[in-house]
Protein backbone atom coordinates (compact mmCIF):
# COMPACT_ATOMS: atom_id res chain seq x y z
CA UNK A 1 0.00 0.00 0.00
CA UNK A 2 1.18 3.50 -0.81
CA UNK A 3 2.72 5.34 2.18
CA UNK A 4 0.53 8.36 1.39
CA UNK A 5 -2.56 6.33 2.41
CA UNK A 6 -1.08 6.06 5.91
CA UNK A 7 0.04 9.69 6.05
CA UNK A 8 -3.43 10.85 4.96
CA UNK A 9 -4.75 9.55 8.29
CA UNK A 10 -2.26 11.63 10.33
CA UNK A 11 -4.43 14.74 10.56
CA UNK A 12 -7.49 13.03 12.01
CA UNK A 13 -5.40 10.73 14.22
CA UNK A 14 -3.60 13.77 15.65
CA UNK A 15 -6.86 15.67 16.14
CA UNK A 16 -8.21 12.72 18.13
CA UNK A 17 -5.00 11.90 20.01
CA UNK A 18 -3.67 15.38 20.89
CA UNK A 19 -6.30 16.18 23.56
CA UNK A 20 -5.78 12.71 25.06
CA UNK A 21 -2.02 13.31 25.12
CA UNK A 22 -2.47 16.63 26.90
CA UNK A 23 -4.89 15.05 29.34
CA UNK A 24 -2.55 12.13 30.05
CA UNK A 25 0.37 14.53 30.32
CA UNK A 26 -1.71 16.38 32.89
CA UNK A 27 -1.61 13.36 35.21
CA UNK A 28 2.17 13.20 34.85
CA UNK A 29 2.45 16.97 35.18
CA UNK A 30 1.00 16.72 38.68
CA UNK A 31 3.96 14.52 39.62
CA UNK A 32 6.35 16.71 37.59
CA UNK A 33 5.31 19.84 39.52
CA UNK A 34 5.48 17.96 42.82
CA UNK A 35 8.99 16.73 41.98
CA UNK A 36 10.34 20.14 40.97
CA UNK A 37 8.91 21.94 44.01
CA UNK A 38 9.86 19.22 46.48
CA UNK A 39 13.30 18.89 44.87
CA UNK A 40 14.02 22.45 46.02
CA UNK A 41 13.77 21.23 49.64
CA UNK A 42 16.30 18.40 49.34
CA UNK A 43 17.23 15.05 47.75
CA UNK A 44 15.78 13.03 50.67
CA UNK A 45 12.38 14.66 50.12
CA UNK A 46 12.60 13.95 46.38
CA UNK A 47 13.42 10.31 47.10
CA UNK A 48 10.44 10.17 49.52
CA UNK A 49 8.11 11.39 46.77
CA UNK A 50 9.59 8.69 44.54
CA UNK A 51 9.04 5.95 47.11
CA UNK A 52 5.48 7.05 47.92
CA UNK A 53 4.55 7.40 44.26
CA UNK A 54 5.97 3.96 43.46
CA UNK A 55 3.01 2.48 45.35
CA UNK A 56 0.69 5.01 43.72
CA UNK A 57 1.91 4.12 40.22
CA UNK A 58 0.97 0.47 40.78
CA UNK A 59 -2.51 1.39 42.02
CA UNK A 60 -3.01 3.96 39.25
CA UNK A 61 -1.97 1.44 36.60
CA UNK A 62 -4.63 -0.99 37.83
CA UNK A 63 -7.31 1.73 37.94
CA UNK A 64 -6.45 3.30 34.58
CA UNK A 65 -5.91 -0.08 32.91
CA UNK A 66 -9.27 -1.40 34.17
CA UNK A 67 -11.13 1.70 33.02
CA UNK A 68 -9.85 1.34 29.44
CA UNK A 69 -12.35 -1.50 28.95
CA UNK A 70 -15.07 1.18 28.76
CA UNK A 71 -13.61 2.97 25.71
CA UNK A 72 -13.84 0.25 22.99
CA UNK A 73 -17.34 -0.75 24.20
CA UNK A 74 -18.52 2.88 24.00
CA UNK A 75 -16.78 3.35 20.61
CA UNK A 76 -18.48 0.24 19.23
CA UNK A 77 -21.88 1.33 20.59
CA UNK A 78 -21.38 4.87 19.27
CA UNK A 79 -20.49 3.78 15.73
CA UNK A 80 -23.51 1.43 15.59
CA UNK A 81 -25.90 3.95 17.24
CA UNK A 82 -26.71 1.66 20.16
CA UNK A 83 -27.74 4.09 22.93
CA UNK A 84 -28.91 1.33 25.26
CA UNK A 85 -25.50 -0.38 25.18
CA UNK A 86 -23.73 2.97 25.68
CA UNK A 87 -25.80 3.77 28.80
CA UNK A 88 -25.30 0.28 30.22
CA UNK A 89 -21.55 0.49 29.58
CA UNK A 90 -21.20 3.89 31.23
CA UNK A 91 -23.32 3.07 34.29
CA UNK A 92 -21.60 -0.28 34.88
CA UNK A 93 -18.15 1.19 34.27
CA UNK A 94 -18.75 4.09 36.64
CA UNK A 95 -20.00 1.75 39.37
CA UNK A 96 -17.05 -0.64 38.99
CA UNK A 97 -14.46 2.18 38.90
CA UNK A 98 -15.93 3.75 42.06
CA UNK A 99 -15.68 0.43 43.91
CA UNK A 100 -12.19 -0.17 42.52
CA UNK A 101 -11.05 3.31 43.59
CA UNK A 102 -12.04 2.61 47.20
CA UNK A 103 -10.32 -0.81 47.12
CA UNK A 104 -7.11 0.67 45.70
CA UNK A 105 -7.09 3.42 48.33
CA UNK A 106 -7.42 0.88 51.13
CA UNK A 107 -4.76 -1.32 49.56
CA UNK A 108 -2.20 1.50 49.30
CA UNK A 109 -3.09 2.91 52.73
CA UNK A 110 -2.53 -0.48 54.38
CA UNK A 111 0.70 -1.17 52.47
CA UNK A 112 2.88 1.26 54.44
CA UNK A 113 4.48 -1.47 56.63
CA UNK A 114 6.10 -2.77 53.43
CA UNK A 115 8.37 0.29 53.45
CA UNK A 116 10.20 -1.15 56.45
CA UNK A 117 10.57 -4.59 54.84
CA UNK A 118 12.03 -3.26 51.58
CA UNK A 119 15.32 -2.01 53.05
CA UNK A 120 14.72 1.53 51.84
CA UNK A 121 16.64 4.48 53.40
CA UNK A 122 15.10 5.24 56.83
CA UNK A 123 15.04 9.03 56.41
CA UNK A 124 13.18 8.54 53.11
CA UNK A 125 10.59 6.18 54.64
CA UNK A 126 9.90 8.61 57.50
CA UNK A 127 9.09 11.38 55.02
CA UNK A 128 7.14 9.14 52.61
CA UNK A 129 4.52 7.77 55.04
CA UNK A 130 2.53 10.98 55.79
CA UNK A 131 2.71 11.91 52.09
CA UNK A 132 1.28 8.55 51.05
CA UNK A 133 -1.64 8.73 53.51
CA UNK A 134 -3.15 11.71 51.70
CA UNK A 135 -2.16 10.99 48.13
CA UNK A 136 -3.59 7.45 48.44
CA UNK A 137 -7.04 8.90 49.13
CA UNK A 138 -6.83 10.81 45.83
CA UNK A 139 -7.04 7.43 44.06
CA UNK A 140 -10.81 7.43 44.59
CA UNK A 141 -11.54 10.61 42.56
CA UNK A 142 -8.81 9.69 40.06
CA UNK A 143 -10.35 6.30 39.14
CA UNK A 144 -13.87 7.80 39.04
CA UNK A 145 -12.51 10.44 36.67
CA UNK A 146 -11.08 7.69 34.48
CA UNK A 147 -14.52 6.09 34.09
CA UNK A 148 -16.07 9.39 32.98
CA UNK A 149 -13.05 10.11 30.74
CA UNK A 150 -13.36 6.76 28.95
CA UNK A 151 -16.96 7.57 28.04
CA UNK A 152 -15.86 10.90 26.58
CA UNK A 153 -12.94 9.31 24.72
CA UNK A 154 -15.08 6.46 23.39
CA UNK A 155 -17.44 9.01 21.81
CA UNK A 156 -14.41 10.76 20.22
CA UNK A 157 -15.01 13.77 22.55
CA UNK A 158 -11.39 13.77 23.63
CA UNK A 159 -11.11 17.53 24.31
CA UNK A 160 -13.24 17.62 27.45
CA UNK A 161 -11.08 15.38 29.69
CA UNK A 162 -8.14 17.52 28.53
CA UNK A 163 -9.88 20.68 29.76
CA UNK A 164 -10.57 19.05 33.13
CA UNK A 165 -6.96 17.94 33.51
CA UNK A 166 -5.55 21.35 32.57
CA UNK A 167 -7.75 23.10 35.15
CA UNK A 168 -6.69 20.55 37.77
CA UNK A 169 -3.03 21.13 36.98
CA UNK A 170 -3.26 24.90 37.29
CA UNK A 171 -4.95 24.43 40.66
CA UNK A 172 -2.30 21.89 41.70
CA UNK A 173 0.55 24.32 40.94
CA UNK A 174 -1.09 27.08 43.00
CA UNK A 175 -1.85 24.78 45.95
CA UNK A 176 1.65 23.28 45.85
CA UNK A 177 3.25 26.70 45.97
CA UNK A 178 1.27 27.95 48.95
CA UNK A 179 1.25 24.67 50.92
CA UNK A 180 4.76 23.27 50.33
CA UNK A 181 6.53 26.56 51.04
CA UNK A 182 3.93 28.19 53.35
CA UNK A 183 3.02 31.25 51.27
CA UNK A 184 0.22 33.80 51.80
CA UNK A 185 -0.25 32.88 55.45
CA UNK A 186 -0.59 29.11 54.90
CA UNK A 187 1.53 26.75 57.04
CA UNK A 188 4.74 25.37 55.52
CA UNK A 189 3.85 21.69 55.06
CA UNK A 190 6.66 20.34 52.82
CA UNK A 191 5.80 17.19 50.86
CA UNK A 192 2.50 16.79 52.75
CA UNK A 193 1.44 20.07 51.11
CA UNK A 194 2.10 18.46 47.71
CA UNK A 195 -0.23 15.60 48.70
CA UNK A 196 -3.01 18.05 49.65
CA UNK A 197 -2.60 19.82 46.30
CA UNK A 198 -2.91 16.52 44.41
CA UNK A 199 -6.02 15.45 46.34
CA UNK A 200 -7.95 18.72 45.92
CA UNK A 201 -7.08 19.07 42.22
CA UNK A 202 -8.29 15.53 41.47
CA UNK A 203 -11.64 16.12 43.18
CA UNK A 204 -12.15 19.30 41.12
CA UNK A 205 -11.22 17.35 37.97
CA UNK A 206 -14.05 14.84 38.51
CA UNK A 207 -16.69 17.47 39.31
CA UNK A 208 -15.78 19.59 36.26
CA UNK A 209 -15.88 16.73 33.71
CA UNK A 210 -19.08 15.20 35.12
CA UNK A 211 -20.91 18.54 34.88
CA UNK A 212 -19.50 19.29 31.42
CA UNK A 213 -20.69 15.98 29.92
CA UNK A 214 -24.08 16.34 31.59
CA UNK A 215 -24.76 19.54 29.63
CA UNK A 216 -23.33 18.41 26.26
CA UNK A 217 -26.06 17.20 23.90
CA UNK A 218 -24.26 14.06 22.66
CA UNK A 219 -23.26 12.78 26.09
CA UNK A 220 -26.20 14.01 28.18
CA UNK A 221 -28.50 11.27 26.85
CA UNK A 222 -26.04 8.71 28.24
CA UNK A 223 -25.07 10.24 31.59
CA UNK A 224 -28.43 11.68 32.73
CA UNK A 225 -30.91 9.81 34.94
CA UNK A 226 -28.86 6.62 35.32
CA UNK A 227 -29.90 4.34 38.17
CA UNK A 228 -26.47 3.82 39.69
CA UNK A 229 -27.35 0.82 41.88
CA UNK A 230 -29.65 -0.94 39.38
CA UNK A 231 -26.94 -3.10 37.90
CA UNK A 232 -26.69 -4.70 34.45
CA UNK A 233 -24.97 -7.93 35.44
CA UNK A 234 -24.13 -9.04 31.90
CA UNK A 235 -22.41 -5.70 31.13
CA UNK A 236 -20.62 -5.72 34.49
CA UNK A 237 -19.29 -9.19 33.70
CA UNK A 238 -18.18 -8.04 30.24
CA UNK A 239 -16.34 -4.99 31.61
CA UNK A 240 -14.70 -7.06 34.34
CA UNK A 241 -13.51 -9.64 31.78
CA UNK A 242 -11.99 -6.94 29.57
CA UNK A 243 -10.94 -4.55 32.33
CA UNK A 244 -9.22 -7.05 34.60
CA UNK A 245 -6.93 -8.21 31.80
CA UNK A 246 -6.29 -4.64 30.60
CA UNK A 247 -5.40 -3.75 34.20
CA UNK A 248 -2.97 -6.67 34.34
CA UNK A 249 -1.32 -5.50 31.12
CA UNK A 250 -0.72 -2.04 32.51
CA UNK A 251 0.26 -3.47 35.91
CA UNK A 252 2.96 -5.64 34.32
CA UNK A 253 4.49 -2.63 32.53
CA UNK A 254 4.16 -0.08 35.34
CA UNK A 255 5.24 -2.77 37.79
CA UNK A 256 8.65 -3.14 36.17
CA UNK A 257 9.17 0.64 36.24
CA UNK A 258 8.13 0.63 39.90
CA UNK A 259 10.58 -2.18 40.60
CA UNK A 260 13.24 0.16 39.20
CA UNK A 261 12.37 2.62 42.00
CA UNK A 262 12.78 -0.10 44.63
CA UNK A 263 15.96 -1.54 43.11
CA UNK A 264 17.49 1.94 42.93
CA UNK A 265 16.50 2.43 46.61
CA UNK A 266 18.80 -0.49 47.47
CA UNK A 267 21.64 1.57 45.97
CA UNK A 268 20.88 4.62 48.19
CA UNK A 269 18.80 7.80 48.31
CA UNK A 270 20.73 9.58 45.55
CA UNK A 271 20.29 6.79 42.96
CA UNK A 272 16.61 6.67 43.97
CA UNK A 273 16.20 10.43 43.49
CA UNK A 274 18.00 10.21 40.11
CA UNK A 275 15.75 7.35 39.06
CA UNK A 276 12.71 9.50 39.89
CA UNK A 277 13.96 12.32 37.65
CA UNK A 278 14.55 10.04 34.66
CA UNK A 279 11.29 8.18 35.30
CA UNK A 280 9.26 11.39 35.46
CA UNK A 281 10.75 12.73 32.20
CA UNK A 282 10.25 9.46 30.33
CA UNK A 283 6.72 9.19 31.76
CA UNK A 284 5.81 12.44 30.02
CA UNK A 285 6.92 11.17 26.61
CA UNK A 286 5.13 7.88 27.34
CA UNK A 287 1.88 9.82 27.83
CA UNK A 288 2.21 11.10 24.26
CA UNK A 289 2.40 7.48 23.10
CA UNK A 290 -0.56 6.71 25.37
CA UNK A 291 -2.57 9.38 23.58
CA UNK A 292 -1.92 7.59 20.29
CA UNK A 293 -2.80 4.29 21.97
CA UNK A 294 -6.20 5.67 22.99
CA UNK A 295 -6.71 7.01 19.45
CA UNK A 296 -5.92 3.51 18.14
CA UNK A 297 -8.36 1.98 20.62
CA UNK A 298 -11.17 4.37 19.60
CA UNK A 299 -10.67 4.11 15.86
CA UNK A 300 -10.11 0.35 15.85
CA UNK A 301 -13.20 -0.01 18.06
CA UNK A 302 -15.21 2.03 15.55
CA UNK A 303 -14.01 -0.07 12.60
CA UNK A 304 -14.72 -3.26 14.53
CA UNK A 305 -18.31 -2.05 14.94
CA UNK A 306 -18.44 -1.49 11.15
CA UNK A 307 -16.55 -4.78 10.48
CA UNK A 308 -14.21 -2.98 8.05
CA UNK A 309 -10.97 -4.80 8.87
CA UNK A 310 -8.93 -3.48 5.93
CA UNK A 311 -9.57 0.11 7.02
CA UNK A 312 -8.86 -1.01 10.57
CA UNK A 313 -5.36 -2.19 9.61
CA UNK A 314 -4.64 0.96 7.59
CA UNK A 315 -5.67 3.20 10.48
CA UNK A 316 -3.70 1.20 13.08
CA UNK A 317 -0.50 1.22 11.00
CA UNK A 318 -0.93 4.94 10.33
CA UNK A 319 -1.02 5.59 14.11
CA UNK A 320 1.98 3.28 14.54
CA UNK A 321 3.95 5.29 11.95
CA UNK A 322 3.06 8.59 13.62
CA UNK A 323 4.10 7.13 16.98
CA UNK A 324 7.51 6.07 15.67
CA UNK A 325 8.18 9.53 14.20
CA UNK A 326 7.33 11.23 17.52
CA UNK A 327 9.40 8.67 19.45
CA UNK A 328 12.47 9.39 17.31
CA UNK A 329 12.01 13.11 18.04
CA UNK A 330 11.87 12.47 21.82
CA UNK A 331 14.85 10.13 21.64
CA UNK A 332 16.91 12.90 20.04
CA UNK A 333 15.74 15.38 22.70
CA UNK A 334 16.81 13.06 25.54
CA UNK A 335 20.13 12.33 23.85
CA UNK A 336 20.99 15.97 23.18
CA UNK A 337 19.82 17.37 26.54
CA UNK A 338 20.55 14.42 28.86
CA UNK A 339 23.03 16.48 30.90
CA UNK A 340 20.90 19.60 31.32
CA UNK A 341 17.37 18.20 31.85
CA UNK A 342 18.04 16.85 35.40
CA UNK A 343 19.01 20.39 36.54
CA UNK A 344 15.32 21.37 36.42
CA UNK A 345 14.59 19.11 39.40
CA UNK A 346 17.28 20.17 41.87
CA UNK A 347 18.50 23.24 43.73
CA UNK A 348 22.14 23.84 42.76
CA UNK A 349 22.32 26.79 45.17
CA UNK A 350 21.80 24.56 48.22
CA UNK A 351 25.33 24.40 49.68
CA UNK A 352 24.39 21.84 52.36
CA UNK A 353 23.23 19.26 49.79
CA UNK A 354 25.53 20.21 46.91
CA UNK A 355 27.53 16.96 46.73
CA UNK A 356 24.33 14.88 46.82
CA UNK A 357 22.79 17.09 44.14
CA UNK A 358 25.76 16.67 41.78
CA UNK A 359 25.65 12.88 42.22
CA UNK A 360 21.91 12.83 41.46
CA UNK A 361 22.42 14.90 38.28
CA UNK A 362 25.25 12.62 37.10
CA UNK A 363 23.23 9.41 37.57
CA UNK A 364 20.06 10.88 36.04
CA UNK A 365 22.00 12.04 32.96
CA UNK A 366 23.14 8.47 32.26
CA UNK A 367 19.63 7.10 32.76
CA UNK A 368 18.26 9.53 30.18
CA UNK A 369 20.59 7.96 27.60
CA UNK A 370 18.91 4.60 28.23
CA UNK A 371 15.51 6.33 28.13
CA UNK A 372 16.40 7.80 24.72
CA UNK A 373 16.89 4.31 23.28
CA UNK A 374 13.63 2.83 24.54
CA UNK A 375 11.40 5.66 23.26
CA UNK A 376 10.77 3.82 19.99
CA UNK A 377 10.01 0.38 21.44
CA UNK A 378 7.85 1.96 24.16
CA UNK A 379 5.78 3.80 21.55
CA UNK A 380 5.35 0.70 19.35
CA UNK A 381 4.21 -1.57 22.17
CA UNK A 382 1.67 0.85 23.64
CA UNK A 383 0.11 1.72 20.25
CA UNK A 384 -0.40 -1.93 19.31
CA UNK A 385 -1.67 -2.69 22.81
CA UNK A 386 -4.31 0.02 22.31
CA UNK A 387 -5.21 -1.35 18.87
CA UNK A 388 -5.63 -4.85 20.34
CA UNK A 389 -7.87 -3.45 23.09
CA UNK A 390 -9.95 -1.83 20.36
CA UNK A 391 -10.40 -5.32 18.94
CA UNK A 392 -11.31 -6.45 22.49
CA UNK A 393 -8.41 -8.89 22.29
CA UNK A 394 -6.91 -8.93 25.78
CA UNK A 395 -6.06 -12.51 26.84
CA UNK A 396 -3.05 -13.22 24.61
CA UNK A 397 -1.63 -9.65 24.93
CA UNK A 398 -1.75 -10.02 28.73
CA UNK A 399 0.42 -13.15 28.51
CA UNK A 400 2.78 -11.42 26.08
CA UNK A 401 3.24 -8.40 28.38
CA UNK A 402 3.94 -10.67 31.36
CA UNK A 403 6.62 -12.55 29.40
CA UNK A 404 8.19 -9.32 28.14
CA UNK A 405 8.45 -7.49 31.46
CA UNK A 406 8.75 -10.20 34.10
CA UNK A 407 10.33 -13.17 32.34
CA UNK A 408 12.80 -11.03 30.36
CA UNK A 409 12.90 -7.40 31.58
CA UNK A 410 12.97 -7.74 35.39
CA UNK A 411 15.66 -10.46 35.59
CA UNK A 412 17.93 -8.28 33.43
CA UNK A 413 17.27 -5.27 35.71
CA UNK A 414 17.88 -7.33 38.85
CA UNK A 415 21.11 -8.88 37.54
CA UNK A 416 22.65 -5.77 35.96
CA UNK A 417 21.32 -3.29 38.54
CA UNK A 418 23.57 -4.19 41.48
CA UNK A 419 26.37 -1.92 42.67
CA UNK A 420 28.88 -4.57 41.50
CA UNK A 421 27.51 -4.50 37.93
CA UNK A 422 26.14 -1.34 36.27
CA UNK A 423 24.03 0.10 39.12
CA UNK A 424 21.17 2.36 38.08
CA UNK A 425 22.08 2.15 34.39
CA UNK A 426 21.85 -1.65 34.57
CA UNK A 427 18.32 -1.38 35.99
CA UNK A 428 17.28 0.70 32.98
CA UNK A 429 18.89 -1.74 30.53
CA UNK A 430 16.36 -4.24 31.89
CA UNK A 431 13.54 -1.79 31.13
CA UNK A 432 14.87 -1.45 27.58
CA UNK A 433 14.95 -5.25 27.16
CA UNK A 434 11.36 -5.63 28.40
CA UNK A 435 9.91 -2.85 26.22
CA UNK A 436 11.70 -4.08 23.09
CA UNK A 437 10.41 -7.62 23.59
CA UNK A 438 6.86 -6.33 24.14
CA UNK A 439 6.94 -4.20 20.98
CA UNK A 440 7.96 -7.20 18.84
CA UNK A 441 5.46 -9.66 20.33
CA UNK A 442 2.47 -7.27 20.28
CA UNK A 443 3.20 -6.28 16.67
CA UNK A 444 3.22 -9.94 15.65
CA UNK A 445 -0.08 -10.53 17.50
CA UNK A 446 -1.87 -7.56 15.90
CA UNK A 447 -0.57 -8.34 12.42
CA UNK A 448 -1.58 -12.02 12.49
CA UNK A 449 -4.97 -11.36 14.12
CA UNK A 450 -6.07 -8.66 11.65
CA UNK A 451 -4.93 -10.70 8.63
CA UNK A 452 -6.98 -13.59 9.99
CA UNK A 453 -10.08 -11.36 10.41
CA UNK A 454 -9.76 -10.06 6.82
CA UNK A 455 -9.39 -13.61 5.49
CA UNK A 456 -12.43 -14.85 7.44
CA UNK A 457 -14.63 -12.00 6.19
CA UNK A 458 -13.73 -12.56 2.54
CA UNK A 459 -13.93 -16.35 2.55
CA UNK A 460 -16.99 -17.69 0.69
CA UNK A 461 -19.68 -18.98 3.06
Amino acid sequence: MNISQYISEFKYNWKLAAPVMLGMLGHTLVTFVDNIMVGQIGTAELAAISLGNSFMFIAMSIGIGFSTAITPLIAQADSSGNLKQARATYKSGLFLCTVLGVILFLGVYCSKPLFFLMKQPKEVVKLAIPYLDLVAFSLIPLVIFQAIKQLSDGMSMTRYPMYATLIANILNVILNYVLIFGKFGFPEMGIVGAAYGTLVSRVIMVVYLALLLRFKERSSQIVKNIKFFVLDLSMIKRIINLGSLSALQMFFEVGIFTSAVWLSGLLGKNPQAANQIALNLSSMTFMVAMGLSVAAMIRVGNQKGLQDYKALRRIAFSIFLLGVLLAVFFALLFFIFHKSLPNIYVNLNDANNYSDTIEVISIASNLLLAAAFFQISDSIQVVFLGALRGLQDVKIPTILTFISYWVIGFPVSYFLGTAEMYGSFGIWLGLLAGLTTASILLFIRFNSLTLKLIKQKHEPT
